[in-house]
C-alpha cells in the first residue's frame, strides 16, 4: 500500500513542478485523482491567482460519478481558507471524494492544519506524509518564507581555479573577467527564471552595469534588488531603466519613478535584515544574490543563505577580486544547506 500511494504521490509532485516559475508566492502544487487503481484526474497549480491543483484535477475528470468511490493525492495540505480562490477543502468535500492523501501540511498560518481538520470533521479519511520529505524540498522557498520569515537565499558566483571572481577594475569601461560559458550562461538565466528576485551590490552595478533579466532563458525576470547607499548608480544604467520592476535599497529620500522604487533603510543597523524583511513584506519567497563579493560575504557573515552555486572556471588569474570562501565547518554542519560546486569545462579564453 505504502509503494502504491508513493507512485501517485511521485505523480503529484511530477505535476507540481508544471507551475515552476509562475506561482510565486504560492507553492507548487500537483493533484492526482485515483478511482480502482486508474487515474480518472490529474490537474496543477499553473499560476498566482488561477484554480488550485485539487479544482483543475476534478476538472479533468470525465464521469464526476466516480468521485464518491476514489482518492484524491495532493503534494500539499489542501487550503481551507478564501484568498483569491474558493477553499478546495470545501470542493474536495462537496464533491464527495471520500479519501485525501496527503504529501506534507502548509505551513501558512490560515492553513496549517486546518485543510486537514476541515477533512476530517467531514468524516473524509485522510493520510498525511506520504514523501513528506519530497514534497517539503519542492516548495523550499515557500516553506522558508512562512516558517523563517525571509526568502530562501541562493549565493551565486563564478571564479577562477585560484579563486579570483574578477580582475581589480576601477571603472565600467575595463572589460569583466568572464568566467561562464554560453551553456553555464543559460543555466544561470535559467536559475533567474525561477527566483522572485535577485541583488546585487552597487559596486557591481557601477562597474558590470547589469540587466539582471532573463535574456538566454525562457521565463519571467526577477524582481531587481539593488543597494545604493548614496544614490551614485547613473539613471542611465541598465538596473534604472523603467523595463522591471526594480527596488532601491538607500539611506536617501527620493521619489519613485515607474518601476523603480526606493526604499529608505537606516545602513547604521544591519542592512541585509532590514533588505529581507522589506522582501517578505512584500512576499518575494526567493532572492538570488549575485555579486559582488563583499555583498555575498555579507551573506555568508550575517549566516542567512540557503545554497551556495559556484562554478569554477578552467583559467587563473593570479591576482584580482578574491572568491568569498564557505566555512568548512559552516557548510558540514548544516544538512538542509545545499553547496553546488561544479568546474566549466567549456570555458573559452
Amino acid at each position: 500500500m505504502v509503494e502504491v500511494e508513493e507512485k501517485y504521490m511521485a505523480r503529484c509532485i511530477e505535476l507540481a513542478k508544471g507551475g515552476k516559475g509562475n506561482t510565486s508566492p504560492n507553492p507548487m502544487v500537483g493533484a492526482v485523482i485515483v478511482h480502482k487503481g486508474r487515474i480518472i484526474g490529474e490537474g496543477f497549480h499553473r499560476k498566482c491567482g488561477e484554480a488550485h491543483a485539487e479544482v483543475n484535477a476534478v476538472a479533468s475528470v470525465k464521469d464526476e460519478s466516480l468521485l464518491k468511490d476514489s482518492t484524491i493525492y495532493v503534494s500539499l495540505e489542501p487550503c481551507s481558507h478564501y484568498g483569491k480562490t474558493p477553499p478546495c477543502a470545501e470542493l474536495i468535500i462537496r464533491k464527495g471524494i471520500p479519501r485525501v492523501v496527503v504529501g506534507c501540511l502548509d505551513p501558512f498560518p490560515e492553513v496549517s492544519g486546518r485543510g486537514v481538520r476541515m477533512l476530517r470533521e467531514a468524516g473524509i479519511e485522510v493520510v498525511t506524509g506520504v514523501m513528506e520529505k519530497e514534497a517539503r524540498a519542492l516548495n523550499k522557498a515557500f516553506m522558508t518564507l512562512q516558517t523563517k520569515g525571509r526568502p530562501y537565499i541562493i549565493l551565486k558566483w563564478a571564479q577562477s581555479e585560484d579563486g579570483f571572481m574578477d580582475r581589480l577594475r576601477s571603472d565600467v569601461s575595463e572589460p569583466v573577467a568572464v568566467l561562464s560559458s554560453p551553456a553555464t550562461s543559460r543555466l544561470v538565466h535559467k536559475l533567474r527564471s525561477e527566483v522572485a528576485a535577485i541583488m546585487v551590490g552597487t559596486r557591481t552595478a557601477l562597474l558590470d552595469n547589469p540587466s539582471l533579466n532573463v535574456r538566454h532563458w525562457s521565463g519571467n525576470s526577477p524582481v531587481r534588488v539593488v543597494l545604493d547607499r548614496r544614490l551614485v548608480i547613473p539613471d542611465s544604467y541598465r538596473l534604472l531603466d523603467n523595463s522591471l520592476r526594480t527596488l532601491v535599497f538607500t539611506e536617501r529620500e527620493r521619489e519613485n519613478r515607474e518601476n523603480v522604487e526606493y526604499i529608505r533603510i537606516d545602513f547604521d543597523r544591519p542592512v541585509i535584515k532590514q533588505v529581507l524583511g522589506h522582501l517578505s513584506a512584500l512576499k518575494l519567497d526567493s532572492l538570488l544574490v549575485e555579486g559582488g563579493a563583499c555583498l555575498i560575504n555579507s551573506f555568508v557573515e550575517a549566516d542567512l543563505w540557503d545554497e551556495a552555486r559556484v562554478e569554477t572556471a578552467p583559467v587563473r588569474l593570479y591576482q584580482g577580486v578574491h572568491a568569498p570562501v564557505l566555512r568548512k565547518g559552516a557548510v558540514s554542519g548544516l544538512s538542509r544547506r545545499s553547496v553546488m560546486c561544479f568546474k566549466n569545462h567549456d570555458y573559452e579564453f
